[in-house]
């Protein structure tokens, strides 16, 4: 066994981690009332890979996955990882745009969406498959009838924990979206650190909300509760009135989520609803306010655990410990088989009170970003991640992130990349110049805020610009306010200043 961690990893393949912990009759998966013994999920698993292999799925190749949570998804992802191919999960909010450049980035050989995502693209199967150049896969009643007519051979092409599962699409913290390959190894020994971190077992009943194309909700609220043997209630997206009701019919006793889910629970807790079976509440993606925090314990009686993670480390890497001194505002000690250190712009360490870069190594760091050398180059240096978030240290070891080195934005726990935004209003023939600043949101942690000057003689209300950018855009990019403006400050160089902006954000709320 690792030393450091709870349980012993059993398995090589994300595949097959639902195996780590095996009861046959144990209840693995509840969706809608449907109930999935871990037997029964084994046998949905095998029957996907088997549908893979015969479509011709090869090792190596690349599938776009484009679905809601659901158990299609789940089934979906371990079967194409059995075949040893890499699935690229996307978010089922993503425009056709922001589909072409994942699927063209990631050299996808083919695309599975589900039927509700292709009728909000307005697009048949074929005109898709025309645009994009790769083979679709749509996910109805036909696909599932396929996958249950396929053989029940079991088999997994992974001979090498190190073969990578996984692309996830991040900018770090700048620049265009770009693949972060994680292999089996990263994902499921992460699992393996938070179930270790979390102090969680198979008597569990998690809840799973956050959207599964996101890291922490597959590697955290999937991945871990089925290599332990938990039960995980999926839900199909956050609606705060099934969210509570599912949280006390059904017993849950793990949940993690993200700040707004959060404020959600501090509410109830005011309307005197109570959680008596939860044991564990961990909060990721974004900061959590100290109201929010002093809210959950006052209101509720429950201590939120703060941690903090990143896509390029699959995510989990530093948490306030589960039965240790939790800090407010602090995201804790570096979870087990996780270095983590602070370092200043010649790499020397620092001392605690000292803000610098946040620096992580273990064996969940990713293996690069696909197809940038030279990125990759800057970002893992001697096996150490640079995060690219401002970080310091107390005199217990506790961290605290202090700032972000670039100008990511976070949005209910799902990452805004300023540049992405601009370029899409760039796009409008009357627009000069763009910037975009995130700014403080007590629901969502941030929100945009794009600031717009316009070509000479030019005139547009902030109105068409947003219905320009909701056909470029996913909703949670958007801005939430576009200030048209003369023009954006700049320094001796010609750079935007967004320091400028964000302090005039702030003068304007007040």
């Amino acid at each position: 066994m690792a030393t450091g961690l709870k349980m012993e990893l059993k398995v090589k393949s994300v595949g097959q981690i639902y195996r780590n912990n095996y009861a046959p009759d144990k209840t693995a998966l509840v969706f809608k009332g449907k109930e999935w013994t871990y037997g029964e999920f084994d046998n949905a698993v095998i029957a996907h890979a088997n549908f893979f292999r015969a479509l011709g799925l090869k090792p190596g190749e690349r599938v776009i996955l484009d679905a809601p949570n659901s158990p299609d998804f789940i089934f979906t992802y371990f079967g194409v990882v059995r075949n040893a191919a890499i699935i690229v999960p996307v978010n089922p909010m993503f425009t056709r745009r922001e589909l072409g450049y994942t699927s063209k980035d990631a050299g996808a050989k083919y695309l599975v969406i589900s039927d509700s995502v292709l009728t909000q693209h307005e697009y048949t199967k074929r005109q898709l498959s025309d645009e994009l150049g790769i083979k679709v896969i749509v996910i109805d009643d036909d696909f599932r009838q396929r996958v249950q007519d396929s053989p029940r051979e079991d088999f997994d092409l992974v001979d090498h924990a190190q073969t990578i599962s996984t692309y996830l699409y991040t900018s770090g913290t700048t620049g265009v979206p770009k693949a972060a390959m994680l292999s089996h190894h990263n994902l499921t020994i992460n699992a393996m650190q938070t179930n270790t971190a979390f102090d969680t077992d198979g008597s569990d009943r998690f809840i799973l909300v956050l959207p599964l194309f996101h890291v922490l909700a597959f590697t955290c609220v999937t991945l871990m509760p089925l290599a332990t043997g938990a039960t995980v209630y999926l839900i199909e997206s956050f609606r705060p009135k099934e969210f509570i009701e599912e949280l006390t019919a059904k017993n849950i006793t793990v949940f993690i989520g993200v700040p707004a889910m959060y404020v959600v629970l501090v509410n109830a807790g005011k309307q005197h609803v109570q959680f008596p079976d939860l044991r564990r509440v961990i909060c990721g993606g974004a900061p959590l306010p100290i109201d929010t925090i002093n809210g959950m314990k006052d209101g509720l009686g429950l201590e939120v655990v703060e941690g903090y993670g990143l896509t390029e480390a699959s995510p989990a890497c530093l948490f306030n410990p589960i039965h240790g001194v939790h800090k407010p505002g602090s995201v804790g000690v570096p979870f087990p088989l996780n270095e983590c250190k602070v370092v200043n712009e010649a790499g020397d360490e620092q001392p605690a009170g000292k803000p610098g870069e946040l620096l992580v190594k273990g064996p969940n760091i990713m293996q690069g970003y696909y197809n940038r050398p030279e990125e990759n180059a800057a970002t893992i240096v001697d096996g150490w991640l640079h995060t690219g978030d401002i970080a310091q240290t107390d005199e217990d070891g506790y961290f605290y992130i202090v700032d972000r080195i670039k100008d990511l934005i976070i949005v209910s726990g799902l990452n805004v990349y300023p540049r992405e935004v601009e370029e899409a209003l760039f796009e409008h023939p009357r627009v000069a110049e763009a910037a975009v600043i995130g700014e403080p949101d007590k629901l969502r942690g941030e929100v945009v805020v794009a600031y717009v000057a316009l070509k000479e003689g030019e005139d547009i209300h902030h109105k068409e610009l947003l219905r320009f950018l909701k056909t470029r855009l996913s909703q949670y990019k958007l801005p939430r306010r576009i200030n048209i403006v003369d023009s954006l400050p700049r320094n001796s160089s010609g750079k935007v200043l967004r320091r400028v902006l964000k302090e005039s954000s702030v003068k304007d709320d007040k």
